[in-house]
């Protein structure tokens, strides 16, 4: 089942990422699946540490800099469009993601014809773990009921990066990823919202989320800037300012 790409992107995640593709490399879906990095500009080794896995299968993409998840999420779209692939699995840099759950988003497009397939942590027995910073568990929950206002349909979380979709999604010109303003965090939400709306069968299914040590790092989104980066499709889209 090679017609699915993987993809992980990060930005200066050299100790986490390593074991990302690790942990993918060892799981079961390595053999289902093709795996790309998008390297938004990494400047701390983390360049180096992915093209060390280049026999072992692993494509990577770097951007000459930093240009924002949105702008590293559109690139591997258009690779996987461009090479022919059916679905990408879009899946965080940092460690975030268990590899051996990717099956929970592949089997409900494969078997059950679902176009979408969005990872909840907060439909799974386990749910999140490690050491998930407070103001983020209340963003995690905020979100969802936003976004479930304006779409007209209950959803559980909606700032996970961890989703699954059919790439003919981008055959509708209602979709249009290429909006300087979807560069950041805006871009997973924007999708998000529109495959709801537009109609697109879309289902949530139970993954787990665990949040690495405090030392490593817990995320490099910044509080303000980056909360209203994931909330402004939710309103630009439900109050149609932005298409």
């Amino acid at each position: 089942m090679r017609n699915v790409l993987v993809c992980p992107v990060a930005f200066n995640e050299h100790v986490k990422l390593k074991s990302v593709i690790t942990r993918f490399l060892d799981s079961s879906v390595r053999q289902q699946a093709d795996y790309l990095v998008v390297d938004d500009g990494s400047t701390d080794g983390t360049t180096e540490m992915i093209q060390s896995f280049a026999s072992k299968g692993v494509v990577t993409i770097k951007h000459p800099r930093q240009q924002g998840v949105g702008c590293a999420i559109r690139t591997a779209i258009q690779y996987a469009r461009d090479k022919g692939y059916e679905v990408l699995v879009i899946m965080a840099g940092n460690d975030k993601d268990n590899p051996n759950e990717i099956p929970r988003l592949l089997d409900p497009i494969f078997k059950e014809g679902f176009d979408f397939v969005q990872g909840s942590r907060h439909l799974s027995a386990k749910g999140m773990g490690g050491d998930m910073p407070f103001y983020r568990k209340i963003a995690t929950r905020l979100h969802p009921l936003l976004m479930s206002f304006f779409t007209g349909r209950k959803l559980t979380d909606t700032t996970n990066g961890f989703r699954a979709f059919r790439l003919t999604i981008f055959d509708n010109k209602k979709i249009d990823i290429n909006q300087e303003w979807l560069n950041h965090y805006e871009l997973e939400p924007y999708l998000l919202f529109k495959a709801i709306t537009l109609g697109y069968k879309f289902k949530e299914t139970a993954v787990t989320k665990i949040y690495p040590p405090k030392k490593l790092g817990y995320t490099k989104m910044k509080p303000l800037v980056g909360w209203w980066s994931i909330l402004k499709p939710v309103f630009y889209l439900g109050l149609r300012i932005k298409k």
